[in-house]
């Protein structure tokens, strides 16, 4: 199994797949689950020539399930290490939901200061910050994520049952296409991780501001959002994303819930893959 330590001595898993001279693209997962959840992405973008790359989180999938770091500084800091370990350079990154606070905290504070980074994707990405807040009026009460927090202690299983089956791919709409073995997928990537990790990624991924962090973004980016995105509401989010970044292009697709990469894959592929190619 192909890990890399980070300074702080956590093991983190990654898959590195594809010619060690072609671009490279670096994929990172969404809250709580893993690389796996990139595979319609991953074989795409390999089949079209490029070396594709993603890691587990700390705490994810198979990456070590310590009780430290759960914090969008130590994520940014391990992709920071898979990168450099891997040597990727002249790289798309390309983050989903947490992975776009990832993404966006990597590529500045890492990525364009070290000149790996080509371009980035942010899709259903939570920065600049999911909470309500004096700068964010626009974002979500604290109490939404207090009931996250409660789900997750008093049944994780259920919960992330439920979280798959229902808002996460639109599953809950009426007349919906709802695919079991998707929700199987999701329940079985995040069952994989730790219960803490997950718990204290809830605050990552809710109370971080990161404008700062888009505003150093200076390379391309494109944003993606559906605007039938019932996890990370796209009004504040895609859309104040593509007016914080320095160079953005944004595009939210009609009625698309937070799990398109997944249900929607051959769309979403086929506009990043222009994008890249731009």
């Amino acid at each position: 199994m192909a890990t890399v330590t980070t300074q702080d001595g956590v093991e983190i898993f990654y898959k590195d797949w594809g010619p060690r001279d072609a671009q490279p693209i670096m994929f990172h997962h969404g809250w709580p689950l893993s690389s796996d959840d990139w595979d319609a992405q991953m074989l795409f973008f390999l089949s079209k020539g490029y070396r594709v790359a993603a890691h587990d989180r700390r705490g994810h999938g198979r990456s070590a399930q310590v009780d430290f770091g759960h914090d969008m500084d130590h994520y940014a800091a391990d992709a920071a290490a898979v990168a450099q370990h891997l040597d990727l350079r002249n790289a798309i990154h390309i983050g989903h939901s947490t992975g776009g606070g990832e993404v966006a905290a990597y590529v500045a504070r890492y990525g364009i200061p070290q000149g790996r980074v080509a371009r980035a994707v942010l899709v259903s990405a939570v920065p600049p910050i999911m909470l309500k807040t004096d700068r964010y009026p626009g974002g979500l009460p604290i109490e939404v994520f207090d009931g996250l927090r409660a789900g997750l202690a008093a049944n994780r299983s259920q919960f992330f049952r439920d979280v798959a089956a229902g808002p996460f791919y639109g599953f809950n709409r009426p007349g919906a296409d709802v695919k079991p073995a998707v929700i199987d997928n999701w329940w079985r990537q995040g069952m994989m991780g730790s219960a803490l990790a997950h718990y204290e990624g809830i605050k990552a991924f809710s109370e971080t501001d990161q404008t700062d962090d888009l505003k150093a973004i200076t390379v391309p980016a494109l944003v993606l959002h559906g605007d039938d995105d019932q996890v990370v509401p796209y009004k504040n989010a895609g859309v104040l994303q593509a007016e914080i970044l320095p160079a953005a292009t944004l595009k939210i697709y009609a009625g698309f819930s937070h799990g398109m990469l997944t249900v929607n894959a051959d769309v979403l592929n086929a506009d990043i893959l222009a994008f890249i190619q731009g």
